[in-house]
This record gives structure tokens, C-alpha cells and sequence, in this order.
């Protein structure tokens, strides 16, 4: 894929076939369609005011596969990740991850990197940081983030 939208929230590339980002627009649909995009998983909940109404109808009439993993931001469990990991692992590719703001996404990519795919835990943790750091003390629902990443 080329052409990387950038002006996409929170659009990293984490390799050839993976891109993640923040919420998806609709016009975004078919800019991820033209990069070449096979799958689009995404961890942000259907009823969050930015989420992007009937997703899964729009990326299945521009021939893109969809999985849904409505993780609750102040709740993530490993039920969602070993869902995720079987979809970034096993779906088609090039696939694109998202959620609302890419902090969902960069950890469970962290996790991902660190505890499957052998990266460096340092490396791990400054893709993640590319987007936020999950371990705020002040902030009451990261801390369940900051545990998910343990």
C-alpha cells in the first residue's frame, strides 16, 4: 500500500500489510479500498458519537472484510485480544485496524508485537507511544489499560 492518508487520526503503518488508525469517515472507505485494504478490523464501540453509522454495510459494498470487536474502553479483556489476534493474524491482508482515537489499537498491536511476534519490548512500547501511553495514574480508566498491557 502507498499513498498513506495521513490526515487520517492517528494513521501509523506498522508494516506492509498493517496500518492502524482513529475513527474511520466514510469518504475513508474508499481511500482505504484504493491503498489496497482486504480487511478492516475495528475495536471502537458501535455506539460512540464519532463511530462511523452501518461500517460494516459500507466496507462490505467496497469488497473489504470486516470484523467487529467492540472493546469497552474502560474494559478491555483477553477474550477481545485473542479475537483480535486471530483477525490480524489469520483474515486477509493488507488489513487496517481502528478504533475511535488509535489508543485501543496501538496496545493491543503492543501486546501483539511483544508477546507473539517476538519485537523487542522497547521497540514494542515506542510504536504504542506513537499514539499514547496507557499507564496515566490520574487518569481512572487507563488503569485498566496499564493492567491489559502488563
Amino acid at each position: 500500500m502507498t499513498g498513506d492518508p495521513a490526515d487520517i487520526r492517528g494513521w501509523q503503518r506498522l508494516g506492509g500489510e498493517v496500518t492502524t488508525s482513529g475513527r474511520i469517515e466514510e469518504a475513508d472507505v474508499a481511500r482505504l479500498a484504493a491503498l489496497g485494504v482486504k480487511q478492516v478490523v475495528n475495536l471502537a464501540l458501535d455506539s460512540h458519537p464519532e463511530a462511523l453509522a452501518d461500517e460494516a454495510g459500507k466496507f462490505a459494498a467496497a469488497g473489504i472484510a470486516y470484523t467487529h470487536i467492540p472493546v469497552p474502553f474502560d474494559a478491555p479483556e483477553e477474550a477481545h485480544f485473542a479475537a483480535f489476534r486471530a483477525a490480524v493474524e489469520q483474515g486477509p491482508k493488507p488489513v487496517h485496524v481502528h478504533c475511535i482515537m488509535n489508543w485501543r489499537v496501538s496496545a493491543f498491536f503492543y501486546r501483539l508485537h511483544r508477546d507473539h511476534q517476538g519485537m523487542a519490548e522497547a521497540e514494542a512500547r515506542a510504536l504504542m507511544a506513537q499514539q499514547w501511553v496507557p499507564d496515566s495514574p490520574d487518569k481512572p480508566d487507563w488503569r485498566a489499560w496499564a493492567e491489559f498491557i502488563a
